[in-house]
């Protein structure tokens, strides 16, 4: 190919007449196939010039062996000026200080084997980011970027809906993607898997620069790896202008490790498992109190004996028994939950393997409309489901092409019937189009099918997840995998553009987020600090909370830990006013903590308050209930009742301690790539920081002791794993003293 030439699609014919008419010739073709990474990048550069505006999506569906060749080639050429705009660089973890260093480095080199690394970021947290390139995200990890100057100034504050918007006027001309590919009736097609997000209409809008003149490329790489999802993540080659493909990019993808669930986070996931009505709709997040959520969920449903005498023991029921009858309930979920969520995460399937994750919905209102009048079952098509949609007005009585395809495409009529000259032709056998004539009403009737075919029980943006997760979506059979579509934020995360369908879709739905910082007013701060430094992003919450409002039938429930830090550094979460909000007071719903459920919905302020300071950390309830008064919050006579006075850590672990002891709120309840030494020292030495933070006195005195003390020979199995069961050097002689103290102040030695 020519310098200053790019690879055209057919399928953009307006396009290519376009630039016909302006003289600037391009070479049409679909989807050229390159396994030449460099070749690549040398004709991106060629066509749309040394100042480029790139863009991939969040997590994992960045298109790694071409973002790299391309920062490399930046690096070497400082006349090429590389904007990345993207969100979510995924960093295998490296640890702040050398004790962290030395654990996660051999873990990290297990895990992640065979994982690139995006080197874009390496550099830049290592402080040799060259000055032509710039890095600008929407979202980031909790508190990567913190301290960050230069990535806090370059943060992109939008919603993930606005996200192709706001990144095409920012000036993008280059789109990269990973990419899934398959076959489907007998033509290679490609899936954009794990991130059709912002992807799909990245696309759109880059193919409408092109068509006003703009230069502008769409690169595909694909990753045998990769699982191949279905719904709108599904895409031809004409949609690229190269696609890279080969062994050199078939590598790892990136599988970060399941977190820990800890016992107040359990009690965060109970409390929310009774708000979800059986055969709503959820959505839950990434994390332990995703997993916290789900595995309140599938003890309701797997074992609903010990789950009521839990909650009972936790004062659930009693506290909050009519709002649970009111949205939620105790009872096994026998109808099934469907999925809408932006991200599809591995407790998706936890839920789906269950039992639980079952309601298939359809793409189509009339079926959506009878279904959830419980007038048509999905598993058993009524015998007079054709005079049902005649009713409705979904078909016409003289079904016409159009109809049949409805109709055969749902499952309504069974498959292999052929539709010719108004008649349906079922190998020798014609049945008369005409539902006027009674007769042909009744005799399409041994047409019929059996189930509906063609439902989801899950729509999803994005997903990302642990090395088991990938293998389960792949090793699915293609009907199973179907299941769980895939599509953009735009469908996923609003109504817009089909509201009646989404809502009969979406009903009951329980749009489940986590906060950081409540106020008592109800206000929720999830992305950034009062200071002003985005922690993380405010990602789709803008979204669910527009779409539980909208919705009748739906709730917004935010999770909130009702404390951060421990011993001097220990502080609420639930506040009386903070300097910056994600969620503002007028939009308040549900807030759930460890302690409790705060439905504040529609309340005037002094209820608000008073169910707030219910859900707070006993530890801080008075001095709340003083600046509540003080402000004029809360009558002076209020006091707060005594059942709600011991809302205490060791409150909770004394309930669901035994529990435990029995088999059940296991730290890891979804299995873990993590072995079980690399837990416990892992363990260990969080616990060990937060001792340093927060208990200093105790943490100098226990570490002066352990200097006298001898090293327990049970102790050199996790010294070995540290490099530290020979220390060389005074160094390391005092580090593995840490170790050792870490792990007998966490009683394992």
């Amino acid at each position: 190919m020519q310098a200053n030439k790019i690879l055209l699609n057919t399928s953009h014919l307006n396009d290519f007449v376009k630039f016909l008419e302006a003289g600037d010739l391009m070479t049409p073709n679909e989807g050229a196939i390159y396994d030449d990474v460099r070749k690549c990048v040398d004709e991106i550069i060629n066509y749309v010039g040394k100042d480029i505006t790139f863009a991939m999506t969040l997590a994992l569906g960045k298109p790694a062996r071409l973002i790299n060749e391309l920062y490399r080639r930046a690096k070497e050429d400082p006349e090429i000026k590389l904007k990345i705009v993207t969100a979510l660089s995924l960093e295998k973890p490296r640890g702040q200080s050398e004790i962290e260093r030395r654990f996660l480095k051999p873990l990290s080199e297990r895990i992640f084997a065979g994982v690139p690394d995006f080197d874009y970021i390496i550099d830049y947290r290592e402080g040799e980011l060259p000055s032509n390139v710039e890095i600008y995200e929407f979202f980031c990890k909790a508190g990567a970027n913190l301290h960050s100057a230069e990535l806090q100034q370059n943060h992109l504050a939008s919603n993930y809906t606005h996200i192709p918007r706001d990144a095409s006027e920012f000036g993008v001309n280059v789109v990269g993607i990973l990419l899934a590919s398959g076959e489907i009736n007998g033509k290679k097609m490609y899936s954009t898997a794990c991130n059709p997000d912002v992807t799909l209409e990245a696309m759109e809008l880059t193919m409408k620069k092109r068509m006003s003149g703009e230069k502008v490329a769409i690169i595909g790489e694909v990753n045998k790896n990769m699982p191949f999802m279905y719904g709108d993540a599904v895409v031809g080659p004409e949609k690229f202008d190269i696609i890279l493909e080969g062994p050199y990019f078939d590598y790892a993808l990136f599988a970060p490790p399941k977190d820990a669930v800890a016992l107040s986070d359990y009690a965060i996931g109970l409390n929310v498992s009774t708000l979800v009505k059986d055969g709503g709709t959820i959505q839950v997040g990434i994390g332990a109190l995703g997993d916290s959520i789900v595995s309140g969920l599938i003890m309701r449903n797997e074992h609903n004996d010990v789950y009521r005498e839990i909650i009972n023991k936790l004062e659930i029921p009693r506290r909050y028994g009519k709002l649970i009858d009111r949205i939620g309930g105790l009872e096994p979920l026998q109808k099934g939950l469907y999925g809408s969520s932006e991200m599809f995460i591995d407790a998706f399937i936890q839920m789906y393997k269950n039992g639980i994750l079952k309601r298939r919905v359809f793409e189509s209102i009339p079926l959506m409309k009878l279904i959830n009048a419980e007038e048509l079952d999905p598993d058993n098509i009524r015998e007079d489901i054709i005079d049902k949609l005649l009713e409705m007005e979904a078909i016409k009585p003289q079904i016409n092409q159009k109809d049949f395809n409805f109709l055969t495409y749902f499952g309504i009529l069974k498959p292999g019937l052929r539709f010719e000259d108004g008649f349906i032709i079922d190998g020798e056998e014609r049945y008369s189009a005409d539902m006027n004539d009674d007769r042909a009403r009744r005799e399409i009737r041994k047409i019929l099918g059996k189930r509906l075919l063609n439902g989801q029980i899950l729509l999803g943006a994005f997903f990302i997840g642990p090395k088991f997760f990938y293998d389960a979506l792949n090793t699915m059979s293609e009907e199973e995998r179907k299941l769980f579509g895939m599509s953009g934020v735009d469908k996923v995360n609003q109504l817009y553009g089909g509201e009646e369908l989404r809502a009969l879709q979406r009903k009951d739905a329980r749009f489940i987020n986590t906060g950081m910082v409540a106020t008592l007013l109800g206000a929720v701060a999830s992305d950034q600090l009062e200071d002003g430094r985005v922690v993380s992003g405010i990602g789709g919450q803008y979204n669910f909370v527009a779409m539980g409002h909208a919705l009748p039938d739906a709730r917004v429930i935010i999770m909130i830990k009702s404390t951060k830090g421990t011993g001097r550094k220990l502080k609420s979460n639930i506040v009386l006013k903070y300097g910056h909000c994600s969620v503002p007071k007028h939009l308040r719903d549900i807030i759930v903590t460890e302690y409790g459920i705060a439905d504040i919905r529609g309340k005037p302020h002094k209820e608000v308050v008073m169910e707030m300071i219910k859900i707070a950390d006993s530890r801080f309830q008075d001095r709340l209930l003083e600046q509540a008064k003080k402000a004029k919050l809360i009558p002076k006579n209020y006091d707060i009742p005594p059942e709600y006075r011991n809302n205490t850590p060791e409150k909770i672990a004394s309930i669901l301690g035994p529990y435990q002891k029995q088999g059940y709120f296991k730290p890891y309840p979804f299995g873990t790539d993590l072995t079980e030494d690399e837990i416990i020292l892992g363990g260990s030495l969080k616990a060990l920081k937060a001792l340093s933070t927060g208990y200093p006195l105790k943490m100098t005195s226990g570490l002066f002791l352990e200097l006298l003390r001898p090293v327990p020979r049970s102790a050199v199995k996790y010294l070995e794993m540290m490099q530290l069961d020979s220390p060389k050097g005074l160094k390391e002689r005092f580090m593995r003293k840490m170790v050792v103290f870490a792990l007998r102040n966490n009683k394992w030695i």
